[in-house]
């Protein structure tokens, strides 16, 4: 097929045929379509019937779109196609894994997988509209392998996905050639007005100031309109080691930011200057959430493990009680501060539990820290954003080059999804990490393995 041949196959209306994967995602996927029409495999609402229970996230989008389906179908039959609501939106329909195409998907790969079963829909699709592109989405590669090697057209589900990823805002930049006189006039004052810099920054953005005697660190205050010089200050007796770490705590106990993200790989800090920097303003919240995403292993729900309820979550929640353990170390001859922060988790003032334990909270007054942020969708994100009440501090911290769920990978996660939406806001900052500091040893592992 030539160049115009392909452009025109392109424009014309297209079938996509959406994966549970994809709305498990976004419940709301099959809205972002534009004038293209969308099919749910029969076999989609089934796996999803099977995960509608729980408090997993994607029990919730389960939930979610079984809701929005029952809303859809009322007074019509969602095995035919009937017209999506809003102008310039396709049509939506159910559909059954009709055996009638060139190829059988279970006679190739096994009748054992409902995958199988989903590729199937999606040749019948084909099929029975031999005039239209059909497109099967999907967030697993596997499947869309699967769906290739049968002849169908497939592909991951982009909404939500970041573009240029190796671009992606790092909450500094490097100003080289600063003249003597305005690093001279910045240590004097502390801050200048933007002006004074010809430059122009994104809302709360860092700065590294290079002139030929020396380096200074600066903030742009968007509230204030100036260029503050950074101090490198503590929280609970823990310095930071590197700029970058100085650039973090400024951000995390700058009261004007409500929102603040972290990226950086292991070893560099992020939970523990997070948490550090909670307790050290513990008594300006009600209280400190600390939670983290539980990604089941082996795709188990953690109601598979043995125990109580603690003892099922503590091995995911083990990482944030050793940051905690380290803050306490640091007060080893001061007795009185490490009873003090017992006493914040025993009258629970201090809350470290699964992300899911959290749903239903108040979030008003609350320092929230939401620990390997990465292993969530945008959606959620957004949805644990929303719930912000008054006064409350959410900060978000990950590493999008080290993730755990099977469907999310650096661009489509919700950590890189909200740093790359965020910029510019004036209550949100962001800071990427780049030095480890845990020890040589592990440097050495991130650096040469």
């Amino acid at each position: 097929m030539n160049k115009d041949n392909t452009d025109k196959a392109d424009r014309k209306k297209k079938i996509f045929v959406l994966d549970t994967s994809v709305i498990l995602y976004d419940h709301n996927a099959f809205e972002n379509f534009h004038e293209h029409d969308v099919a749910i495999p029969i076999q989609v609402l089934e796996e999803l019937d099977n995960m509608k229970s729980g408090n997993d996230t994607r029990n919730f989008e389960a939930r979610s779109f079984i809701r929005l389906m029952d809303d859809i179908s009322r007074n019509q039959l969602i095995n035919q196609w009937m017209p999506l609501n809003g102008k310039s939106k396709g049509s939506f329909k159910v559909i059954m894994d009709v055996k009638n195409s060139s190829a059988d998907a279970e006679e190739v790969f096994g009748s054992e997988k409902i995958d199988h079963r989903i590729l199937n829909a999606a040749l019948g699709v084909q099929f029975e509209n031999p005039d239209k592109k059909v497109i099967l989405v999907s967030k697993d590669i596997c499947l869309r392998l699967k769906a290739k090697a049968l002849n169908i057209y497939a592909e991951d589900y982009e909404t939500g996905k970041v573009k240029n990823i190796d671009e992606l805002y790092s909450g500094k930049t490097v100003l080289n050639r600063v003249t003597e006189k305005l690093m001279g006039k910045l240590n004097k004052s502390d801050s200048l007005p933007v002006e004074d810099f010809d430059i122009q920054p994104q809302s709360n953005q860092f700065f590294v100031l290079n002139s030929k005697n020396g380096t200074a660190s600066a903030f742009y205050n968007k509230q204030s309109g100036q260029v503050e010089k950074v101090t490198e200050q503590p929280v609970l007796n823990i310095y930071p080691k590197n700029l970058e770490q100085a650039f973090a705590i400024h951000a995390l106990l700058h009261p004007d930011i409500k929102l603040v993200t972290i990226q950086g790989n292991a070893g560099t800090g992020k939970t523990l200057l997070a948490l550090a920097s909670a307790l050290e303003q513990r008594k300006h919240y009600r209280q400190i959430f600390v939670t983290r995403p539980i990604v089941p292993l082996s795709n188990k729900d953690i109601g598979f493990l043995p125990g109580d309820v603690k003892s099922k979550i503590d091995p995911y929640m083990a990482p944030i009680w050793d940051n905690l353990k380290f803050i306490k170390d640091q007060f080893a001859d001061d007795e009185k501060m490490q009873n003090k922060i017992d006493e914040l988790v025993s009258n629970d003032k201090i809350s470290i539990t699964p992300l899911a334990f959290i749903r239903g909270r108040t979030l008003a007054k609350i320092f929230f820290i939401v620990d390997e942020a990465q292993n969530l969708t945008p959606h959620e994100v957004k949805t644990i954003i929303s719930r912000a009440g008054e006064n409350s501090k959410f900060v978000f911290t990950g590493d999008i080059y080290q993730i755990d769920t099977p469907y999310l990978d650096a661009e489509s996660n919700g950590l890189s999804y909200l740093i790359d939406k965020a910029k510019g806001h004036p209550l949100y900052a962001h800071i990427t990490l780049q030095k480890g500091e845990r020890s040589e040893l592990a440097n050495l592992a991130t650096e040469l393995l």
